[in-house]
């Protein structure tokens, strides 16, 4: 009669979570990202990408997002665009971790650049091309 089956759950593999142990939180190695990492853009957004050689992590991907005050002096709209970025990025996360190597972990800064507020679709598709780029390099 309709009723949910425990197979159909497996069969889905993909997890859309953004847990907290996704999220690249450690000052060190936002400092080290930021130093030894390798960067490019694809507007309105900047990738900062550093791989981390060593065992195979639980989490292979850990991300910042981060959005300036510069240029978005209200915290609104910092948060909307760092909403809608995280969102996208949960969205389509999947393409990285598949294929992410086993051998240690990707720690990804994800930085929006841009100076005026874009609307979702853009800023998926954009995040998308970037993680594609990055699976490149």
């Amino acid at each position: 009669m309709g009723s949910f089956t425990e197979h159909s759950a497996e069969e889905h593999s993909i997890s859309y979570r953004f847990p907290k142990e996704e999220r690249l939180r450690s000052k060190k190695l936002i400092e080290q990202l930021f130093r030894e990492g390798s960067s490019f853009n694809s507007y309105p957004l900047r990738f900062v990408a550093l791989h981390l050689p060593g065992p195979a992590a639980e989490f292979p991907v850990q991300v910042l997002v981060s959005v300036s005050k510069r240029n978005f002096k209200k915290a609104v709209d910092r948060n909307r665009l760092k909403r809608q970025m995280r969102e996208a990025y949960r969205l389509h996360k999947h393409v990285l971790t598949q294929s992410a190597a086993a051998d240690g972990t990707w720690c990804i800064g994800i930085l929006y650049i841009g100076k005026e507020k874009n609307p979702f679709n853009l800023i998926s598709k954009k995040l998308n091309s970037g993680l594609e780029r990055l699976l490149s390099k």
